[in-house]
């Protein structure tokens, strides 16, 4: 078994794939992306993170106020995810709960309604201001703007008890914005984990830049028109 969880890329063997999920060599052939729309999307990525952050440092700026007015707790929130080629690292959000959210270092879902959350907090959550920050993740190449999103390794491995087929999300950096996101919101049990893998892969089979045009503009939609997802 390959170890997808290390420092180092991981190498992908299409035909282990096509024997280990019983998939055709069609369909995976079509998870492949070529190194030239790779380096046109993460052109892309870096031209959009830098306007974002350019362009949003006012937003940060407020935000940053809102948060230390609330308690003297961190600003910026950081937690370790799976990423691009199953490398480990590190994601940034603004703080949107408690200080020790997370009793013992236990992991825990966040859930609705979850009294955890402060009250800034809560407004950051609900028009996903929290996730701003990753603008940084994206422009030092371990995000992308447009991509599956990315998880906690103690709960990828419960996913992959379920379906193995999430190693192959590992083909593609994780994204600040999600189709899964968009359409089904975040993720409180490990039964939306799965929705929002089906809906991860099927991004992965049809991506293009038509597609992430479509998820940026939707999602900046609903964000500026105060639409909960």
């Amino acid at each position: 078994m390959k170890n997808y969880f290390s420092g180092s890329p991981v190498s992908f063997d299409v035909q282990a794939d096509i024997s280990e999920f019983g998939m055709s060599a069609k369909i995976l052939d079509e998870y492949g992306v070529s190194p030239w729309n790779a380096a046109v999307k993460r052109c892309s990525d870096v031209i959009g993170a830098l306007a974002g952050l350019i362009i949003g440092s006012p937003i940060f700026l407020i935000v940053f106020i809102m948060i230390k007015m609330e308690d003297s707790g961190s600003v910026i929130f950081r937690q370790e995810r799976v990423g691009y080629r199953g490398r480990l690292f590190t994601i940034y959000k603004f703080r949107s709960m408690i200080p020790g959210a997370e009793k013992d270092g236990e992991p825990q879902l966040s859930r609705e309604d979850d009294d955890r959350l402060t009250r800034v907090g809560r407004f950051l959550r609900d028009h996903h201001l929290d996730e701003l920050p990753q603008l940084w993740n994206v422009l030092i190449g371990d995000m992308s703007i447009v991509g599956p999103r990315p998880e906690r390794k103690c709960f990828v491995d419960q996913i992959m008890k379920k379906n193995q087929g999430y190693r192959l999300l590992y083909r593609l950096r994780p994204g600040l914005f999600s189709e899964a996101t968009l359409y089904n919101g975040y993720t409180d049990t490990m039964e939306k984990m799965l929705i929002r893998l089906e809906s991860d892969l099927d991004y992965l089979k049809n991506q293009s830049f038509l597609l992430d045009a479509k998820i940026i503009v939707m999602t900046l939609y609903s964000l500026l028109s105060g639409k909960k997802f």
